[in-house]
């Protein structure tokens, strides 16, 4: 037998999952971790809690896939894009992490854009607008602010990048963790050098640059549960490790995510810009190839949010049943789901939540109900903002913990009038890692090959009531037009 691992670096924990040549997960494992936040703008974390956590999760995985270690063929990893850790010339880290929720660097952020100008950044990089988040204001604080440490720098490395290194001894990333580096060209597949010149550092300071799927090295001895000589495959970030991991491979076929946050995936055989900055662009998991990735605060958030706070705790079971004895349109109750800003299709990041039409007669159910269904508008808003640069979409892949809710699929299909289908493993995103892996030590041809071996769907949803979302759309769209240019005093007076 051939068995694959898939390691996903999240925010807030690791993933690892064992599969086997058929996409048949044998064994998953978890290890979290709690980020340290001092002030509302430092998010950090120790460095070597992403090894002990990813060396936990390892273990567990292979253990409940009872398999000897030695007969894992290749991993990837995966995961979040944007911290930032920084080694010495030994590999020792210099500091703590400075996690991609960390807005510390908001006067550099703002020194750059001004520096560079928003369109050289945005045919630069993809990304809609320089963010204190994005590594290279990072590292220009870290210039200013810690400058011995800056000094003693000899690598400047993503989460993914560090595992890799204590797998390997290799100074390596994908390019496809870099769009939102803001050093880094999706055009040349390069660092770029006026960038690097302007933090103060060099490209012998980033890790070698390799695509999506290729072998980055072999791993060394460490005290890891991963034999010496596995082959390790570059991987691009989560969101599209996920979409081929859920069988995206093909065209017509996008993912989307509701977890915490909301985020959809759509491939493109070209570079593709949204002239309009509301889509952001990053390469996709084939050669060649790019996605936009829309996406949005609070979705499935939101839910929890309201479960936990006003409901006493209700299970989601229960919390299901009780938003599908309300009809489509929560009789007149509509939501905006901005509680954390606005980010896609329209941008706002004062933008906050809104209920409209309230009545004595809404109830929880209401609540629920109406919560699940503005997550599905501002989804059919950025599939119709994709739509409009061309993405040809007939069915969408639905990933993440909102995925095991027959009703909200259900909301969705409706909503958006198309099929939404689940895959059976609930772990895209270790999948998609897991395909790159495989294909990198040349036991399938191409992803596609990979992805048509080892990605099975478990359902498929219908429309079933489309005409009844036709009003209230039309009145979330409405509400949404009217209120959110008016978040943050921006009104028209």
């Amino acid at each position: 037998m051939k068995y694959y691992l898939g390691l996903d670096m999240g925010t807030t924990g690791v993933k690892a999952a064992v599969f086997d040549g058929a996409g048949t997960m044998l064994g998953s494992g978890l290890a979290e971790y709690t980020l340290e936040t001092p002030t509302p703008d430092i998010v950090e974390l120790d460095v070597e809690v992403y090894w002990i956590s990813a060396k936990d999760a390892i273990k567990q995985a292979v253990d409940k896939a009872q398999i000897d270690p030695a007969d894992i063929r290749s991993l990837s990893v995966t995961g979040q894009a944007e911290t930032l850790i920084m080694v010495d010339k030994n590999g020792v880290p210099l500091r703590k992490a400075i996690v991609w929720l960390d807005n510390r660097a908001s006067d550099e952020a703002a020194l750059l854009n001004e520096k560079f100008g928003n369109e050289y950044l945005f045919r630069l990089s993809g990304q809609t607008e320089m963010l204190p988040c994005w590594p290279a204001p990072k590292i220009l604080w870290y210039k200013k602010h810690q400058k011995e440490l800056f000094d003693r720098t000899f690598k400047y490395l993503m989460v993914e990048d560090f595992i890799v290194f204590k797998l390997t001894g290799v100074y390596a990333t994908c390019s496809g963790l870099m769009p939102s580096a803001l050093y880094y060209d999706i055009r040349t597949d390069q660092y770029d050098p006026a960038m690097l010149e302007a933090i103060g550092i060099s490209a012998d300071q980033l890790p070698e640059l390799k695509k999506s799927g290729e072998l980055i090295g072999q791993c060394a001895a460490n005290d890891s549960l991963i034999a010496p000589g596995t082959p390790v495959a570059a991987a691009p970030i989560d969101h599209v490790c996920g979409n081929l991991g859920s069988g995206c491979a093909g065209s017509g076929i996008i993912s989307e995510t509701t977890g915490c946050t909301l985020a959809l995936c759509a491939a493109f055989d070209k570079i593709v810009y949204d002239e309009e900055k509301r889509l952001s662009t990053y390469l996709g998991f084939a050669p060649g190839s790019y996605v936009l990735l829309p996406w949005a605060p609070t979705a499935g958030m939101l839910l929890k949010h309201f479960r936990d706070e006003f409901t006493s705790g209700m299970d989601f079971k229960a919390f299901d049943a009780a938003a599908a004895s309300v009809p489509a349109g929560s009789e007149g109750l509509i939501l905006l789901p901005h509680c954390a800003g606005a980010i896609s299709p329209d941008c706002n990041p004062n933008a906050r939540g809104v209920a409209w039409g309230i009545t004595l007669a809404h109830k929880k159910g209401h609540w629920a109900r109406a919560i699940m269904e503005s997550v599905a508008y501002l989804l059919r808003d950025n599939v119709e903002a994709l739509r409009s640069m061309g993405a040809k979409i007939n069915e969408i892949r639905s990933l993440g913990g909102a995925a095991k809710s027959k009703l909200w699929l259900q909301i969705k299909a409706d909503v958006l009038d198309l099929p939404v289908t689940v895959t059976e493993c609930e772990e895209a995103t270790s999948l998609g890692a897991a395909i790159l892996g495989a294909v990198a030590c040349g036991d399938f041809a191409d992803t596609a090959a990979a992805a048509s071996a080892m990605v099975k769907v478990a359902f498929r949803v219908e429309p079933e009531n489309a005409s009844a979302y036709k009003k209230p759309f039309e009145q979330y769209r409405n509400l949404n037009k009217l209120l959110l240019p008016t978040f943050g005093g921006n009104t028209n007076e």
